[in-house]
């Protein structure tokens, strides 16, 4: 058995002393079997392992490895969050005197101080974005790993994910590239397109024992569990007897509204601690959805989805790292890479709604992923994975398709038309392309061209080539135009930008309504659907058709309109609870929706003084607006730490309603609007050279 310490060939004493200081002495058979392949020796590797059978050490060991002889490491990942997650496990390696970088937004920063760093890690997107505003450190990395690499196969992360991999390969053709994934069925493939070796293995730490739930029959390959039946619902009577064991849960759900609605079940079955109301106290927020989220922790039971706020997913996951939260009803999101174990996981809905295509089973792919979470090491004997059946038929179809089913291998999604004007304007005004020949090799290189017949790329390249020349992106010889050129650092997709252009044209007095809903038509913006209550939205149309762009699909209007009048909402200071239930949303949606506005509204800032189209101050200010939800008149409160824009508004009602004015406030004034504590901070703000109205 190799150990850690083995490893001093590669590595110093002060790493091996760093893991044993962990607990960490020998290695797993997968992690032994990638070190002898020549994983510390800079091969590139495809490593395709189960859920917590070290995969990041690995990872770790290379860019370590890497970071010590003065290679530069980039680790991507497919969610802020996970990168959250890393960033922080990364951070003790500050004691071996290396630095952590993290960078995951603001898509036209060139972020030249991450150069500075060791270790970076970044999501897909923004590394793409790096990339297109030419930070120089970009061609000095020395280790690239891909967390998640499976994701090659996702329509919408996938193309990104793709190219990114190519233009640092091209970059730095000596760079280590290693990707790490629990499920891929043709890694040799994946592998031979990056030049190196795939290490696949199904060892795991903690045995996984894969079943089917039917009623209160816990059915396996080699035999079967009958619960007690304490509650009609097979489903509580699972958890029950987990939670009886010791043990912990996640429950797969398909929509929100289930994952909430079983949380809420669970917290009528689940007694109250002194632990469970504390950390029910702790969370964040106000609205529905808060007070819901925290009935629930108060049982040691929670939902988890993306409609929830940062610090609230990061409170329940913390609590169920702590054990506290014994059961958390998620949406298949959370299997994304977290690291969030428990003694059993059930898929209660293998079926999911994918628009244009009605319900559908999920992947086999996807289905590991989610089984993959069960059992926790150090913790569990075992996990167990189940997936919930309504019949005897049903448990037949669900053991031969997914528990004895072999997932499906990983397809390349580059030759999507809306994936290609993005990544092929990108390529031409980032350099990487200056000739139809340049071109064509840099896409020859990508997984698809390896993967698949190149014939229906090439057909697809012409007809974006064809649309950005028509868009004066380009011009005839592949030069970028200045117009180009800025479209792509703005990491907008090249139609969101026409769009935004023939909208704004197209209105003889644009208004703030005009301008947010020329952002809501761009594909790159993220709609709210329409209910049946909302039968408003065709009052507001006439009332405002004036203001409105030209939408010819009614359907896509009232989606649109409804999105822009939710912005609308949010700048004049609507309160979150009223938006949150006049639109039907929960406090995640209301953030991830604002900043995206508030991105696409810079663009349109920065497309208006490139074009002289006349709405330079008004985007300006809009996106200033969209970024604090607040009314122009704050807009110079605001840029005060401390103040968002409730104290503003207070500060505004109560006569101070410039810098000036709060400089020439009494303390004791201040601290009975603002509370002395952030009295005090804003009147040391206010004494700080170069601040003035």
């Amino acid at each position: 058995m190799l150990t850690i310490r083995d490893l001093t060939r590669w590595l110093p004493e002060s790493v091996i002393e760093l893991y044993e200081a962990l607990g960490i002495e020998e290695l797993y058979p997968p992690q032994a079997d990638a070190i002898e392949r020549g994983l510390l020796d800079g091969r590139n590797m495809i490593i395709s392992v189960p859920t917590a059978a070290g995969k990041t050490l690995l990872a770790e060991l290379a860019m370590l490895r890497g970071a010590l002889s003065g290679k530069r490491a980039l680790y991507i990942v497919p969610l802020r969050a996970l990168a959250s997650e890393k960033f922080d496990g990364f951070s003790r390696f500050s004691r071996l005197g290396l630095r952590i970088g993290i960078s995951t937004g603001d898509f036209e920063k060139r972020d030249e101080r991450l150069g500075r760093n060791d270790i970076i890690i970044a999501t897909s997107e923004k590394a793409d974005s790096l990339i297109r505003n030419g930070a120089s450190w970009v061609r000095r990395i020395g280790v690239l790993v891909v967390d998640e690499i499976h994701l090659l196969d996702s329509a919408n992360r996938g193309p990104t994910l793709e190219m990114t991999m190519t233009k640092l390969m091209h970059l730095n053709p000596e760079m280590q590239v290693i990707g790490l994934s629990a499920t891929i069925a043709n890694g040799r493939e994946i592998a031979d397109w990056i030049k190196g070796e795939i290490v696949s293995s199904d060892w795991r730490p903690v045995r996984l024992r894969e079943g089917v739930l039917l009623e209160d029959r816990l059915v396996f390959p080699d035999g079967e569990i009958q619960l007690e039946n304490r509650n009609r619902d097979p489903v509580l009577n699972l958890v029950l007897d987990t939670v009886d064991q010791g043990g912990q849960m996640l429950i797969f759900e398909s929509t929100r509204r289930n994952a909430e609605s079983m949380a809420q079940k669970l917290a009528g079955v689940l007694p109250e601690s002194g632990e469970t109301i504390e950390i029910a106290e702790r969370l964040s927020g106000e609205g529905e959805t808060s007070k819901r989220l925290s009935k629930c922790l108060r049982h040691g039971a929670a939902f988890h989805h993306a409609g929830l706020l940062p610090d609230q997913r990061r409170l329940i996951e913390l609590g169920f790292r702590q054990n506290i939260i014994k059961v958390i009803a998620c949406t298949p999101t959370l299997a994304a890479g977290l690291n969030l174990p428990a003694r059993r996981v059930l898929i209660r809905s293998y079926k999911r709604y994918e628009a244009g295509l009605g319900t559908r089973p999920i992947p086999v792919m996807e289905y590991r992923q989610m089984a993959g979470r069960a059992g926790r090491p150090g913790l569990d004997p075992y996990g167990e994975s189940l997936i919930m059946a309504r019949s005897e038929d049903e448990l037949h179809k669900l053991m031969d398709r997914y528990i004895m089913g072999e997932p499906e291998e990983i397809w390349s999604k580059l030759a999507s038309e809306r994936a290609l004007r993005t990544h092929v304007l990108a390529a031409i005004a980032s350099g990487f392309a200056d000739s139809t020949d340049s071109l064509s090799r840099l896409m020859a290189s990508t997984f698809y061209a390896r993967q698949q017949d190149p014939s229906h790329l090439g057909e697809t390249i012409d007809s974006v080539l064809g649309f950005l020349v028509r868009s004066d992106m380009i011009e005839e010889d592949l030069r970028p135009t200045p117009l180009g050129s800025l479209v792509s650092r703005l990491y907008l997709d090249p139609l969101s930008a026409v769009m935004m252009i023939q909208g704004i044209r197209g209105v003889r007095r644009p208004s703030e309504l005009t301008l947010i809903h020329v952002i809501t038509m761009t594909p790159d913006m993220e709609l709210l659907f329409v209910q049946q209550s909302d039968n408003w939205l065709e009052d507001f149309i006439s009332e405002h058709s004036s203001e409105l762009g030209n939408e010819k699909n009614f359907d896509w209007l009232l989606r649109e309109v409804k999105t822009a009048s939710m912005l609308m909402d949010w700048i004049n200071e609507v309160h979150e609870d009223r938006i949150e239930d006049r639109y039907s949303i929960s406090p995640g949606d209301l953030v991830r929706i604002a900043e995206t506005a508030e991105w696409l509204m810079s663009a349109l800032h920065r497309i208006s003084k490139h074009m002289d189209l006349g709405v330079t101050y008004l985007a300006e200010r809009l996106a200033l607006r969209i970024h604090y939800g607040a009314g122009d008149e704050l807009l110079q409160l605001l840029e005060l730490k401390g103040i968002g824009r409730v104290r503003a508004r207070k500060l505004y009602q109560a006569g101070y309603r410039s810098l000036e004015d709060l400089k020439a406030a009494d303390k004791s004034t201040l601290s009975e609007i603002l509370g002395p504590k952030i009295a005090e901070g804003v009147i040391s703000q206010l004494k700080e050279p170069g601040v003035s109205a």
